[in-house]
Order: structure tokens, then C-alpha cells, then sequence
């Protein structure tokens, strides 16, 4: 798809407006409520399908769908962030009046770091062909070791901060308590940073880590840099409605990382198939058709089969402990 600076310039002033807007509803700290961010996520999901219709109008079938493609696999794999993000809610004990806050501007740096990564990746991919068998075989690595995650006992795991984290907060100070919505207060007579802009940091650098995975996997879908650029944002914008709107549904989803096992390594093989094909080798390749219908299926399966096993588990919980009393 042939995108123009002006054309670049107006989606990116775009996104900002609607940035600005869900700021400005948001600006006062409050407990967000189910229907507040029901209606919010309904909100993002409806403009990013405006968006890719607008793709098919103005531009063509392929740009559309795989928008489309791109846009569902990185919101669900934006899915299996929300558990490390509520892991670091709960070890820095974040308010809940405050969340909404520090994942707005938590994921506004992920947005910005990932538009970095995009540049890079999409100059690498125009360069070195090669690195198609890199992501590809990343990929199915990565969906390897999320199947082993997933069958493991293994008890949720506590977030630990990463060296860069901790290296800002010997430089700058961390004030030992919440200061409202200031990000710095002066203690002591030093400037030092409040908890909740190292919480901030810490949702923001804890994406990028994600991104390792999903901008891959988009590259897998489509070389087109315009198209994995509004697919990560629109996923990610939405992201924070979608934390308080399912929350507490994360863990019925039991088979979730299956479905995402499943789907990057889908990704991965489609990856090296294309590089293959790219030299020379008579190969087929996997139509975005295809990918969007396979994405779609197993998204659907996962759900279905996650809660099945955990009304199963509900109802043979209930049984132990009526068996407890009697």
C-alpha cells in the first residue's frame, strides 16, 4: 500500500486526538466500572474496524484484511500481557483509583517504543530479506515455550524489576508512598520520583519486552510498516479498557496460551514459507484470507474450551467442598 507523509502525518495527528480524548474523560482518578470500560473497549474495537473498512474503501481488499489479520493477533496477544500487568499492579500496590492512569501513560511509552521498534524492524526487513527465516523460526520457538509454560505447575510468578528499572530508581529516588497523580515530588530537598511514574515505567518497558514476540508475528502477516503501525495501536490503545473489563476473567482463561502457542507458531511457519518463496524455492505461500480464518478459529476454540475446563473446575471445586462438609 503506497502511504503518503500527508497521509502518515494525519493518522498519527489522529491517534493523538483520540489520545487526548481518553485522557481528557479520564483525567480525574476514579475506580473504573464495568460498564465504563465495556462501553470504552466496545468504543476502541468499533474504530479500529471504521478504520479498517476505511482501508478496504480508499484503499484495497489486501491493506484491509491485513489490518484486520494484524490488528486481532496483536490484541490477543495483548490479552496475555494483563497478567503481568496486574502481577505489577499488585507488587507495587497501586490504588485503584490510580490504575486507569498509570496504564494510560504506561501504555502511551509501550506505543512509542513499539513505533521505534516498527522503523527498525520494517528497515531491516527492506535490507536483508534473511531475516524472514529470524522471525519465523523466533517464532515458533517462542510458541514452543509457550506450550511448555502453559503445561507446567508452576504458581504465577512475582514481576521482578528489570536492571534498567532499578538503575532509574538509584538515580532519581522513589518517595516512599503515593503522591496522588504527581509523577515527582521534592523530599528532602531532592527531587524524586513518585511509585507511580516507576509503575508507569515498569507497564511500558514490560510491553516492549512483549513486542519481542508481536511485531515479529504482524511482520509475518504484512510487510507494510503504515499497516503494522495503526494495528499495534489501535490494539494497544484499547488495552486499558480491556484490563478492567476482564480482569477478573484472565483466569478462566486457562487455554489461552495455547491458542497463542498455536497461533505464532502459525505465524512463524507462514514466515518461513515466504522466505523460502521469496528465493526462488516453489513453496506455497498462506493467503491473508487463510491466516485471518485460522487466527480467528483458534481464538474461538481457545475461548470455548477455556471456559468449559473452568466451569468444570467451578463445578468439581463446589463438589470437594460440599464432600468437605458432609
Amino acid at each position: 500500500m503506497d502511504v503518503s507523509m500527508t497521509l502518515w502525518v494525519l493518522t498519527i495527528l489522529g491517534l493523538c486526538a483520540l489520545i487526548a480524548v481518553d485522557f481528557f474523560i479520564g483525567r480525574k482518578p476514579h475506580d473504573v466500572s464495568v460498564k465504563e470500560a465495556g462501553i470504552w473497549t466496545v468504543v476502541w474495537i468499533v474504530l479500529a474496524a471504521l478504520f479498517g473498512v476505511g482501508l478496504l474503501v480508499f484503499g484495497d481488499s489486501q491493506a484491509s484484511g491485513e489490518f484486520f489479520a494484524g490488528f486481532i493477533t496483536e490484541k490477543s496477544l495483548s490479552v496475555d500481557n494483563l497478567f503481568v500487568f496486574i502481577l505489577i499492579m499488585a507488587k507495587f500496590s497501586v490504588p485503584t483509583h490510580l490504575q486507569q492512569r498509570v496504564l494510560l501513560f504506561g501504555v502511551l511509552i509501550a506505543l512509542v517504543l513499539r513505533a521505534i521498534f516498527i522503523a527498525a524492524g520494517a528497515a531491516v526487513i527492506a535490507n536483508f530479506a534473511w531475516v524472514f527465516y529470524i522471525f519465523g523460526a523466533f517464532l515458533i520457538y517462542t510458541a514452543w515455550k509457550l506450550i511448555q509454560e502453559a503445561r507446567s505447575d508452576e504458581e504465577d510468578e512475582e514481576f521482578e524489576e528489570n536492571r534498567l528499572l532499578k538503575s532509574i530508581e538509584k538515580r532519581f529516588g522513589v518517595a516512599d508512598r503515593y503522591h496522588g497523580t504527581k509523577l515527582f515530588i521534592q523530599e528532602h530537598g531532592k527531587k524524586v520520583m513518585t511509585p507511580l511514574l516507576v509503575v508507569m515505567l515498569a507497564i511500558g518497558m514490560t510491553d516492549v519486552l512483549f513486542a519481542m514476540d508481536s511485531i515479529p508475528a504482524i511482520f509475518g502477516l504484512t510487510q507494510d510498516p503504515y499497516i503494522v503501525f495503526t494495528a499495534n495501536a489501535f490494539a494497544l490503545m484499547g488495552l486499558r479498557q480491556l484490563y478492567f473489563l476482564i480482569g477478573g476473567l484472565l483466569k478462566k482463561l486457562v487455554h489461552l496460551s495455547y491458542g497463542l502457542s498455536v497461533i505464532l507458531g502459525f505465524i512463524g511457519v507462514k514466515l518461513v514459507l515466504h522466505a523460502l518463496h521469496e528465493n526462488g524455492v516453489n513453496v506455497p505461500e498462506i493467503s491473508i484470507p487463510v491466516s485471518l480464518a485460522v487466527i480467528c478459529g483458534v481464538l474461538v476454540v481457545t475461548t470455548i474450551t477455556s471456559l468449559m475446563a473452568a466451569k468444570k473446575q467451578t463445578a468439581a471445586e463446589e463438589d470437594e467442598k460440599k464432600s468437605v462438609g458432609v
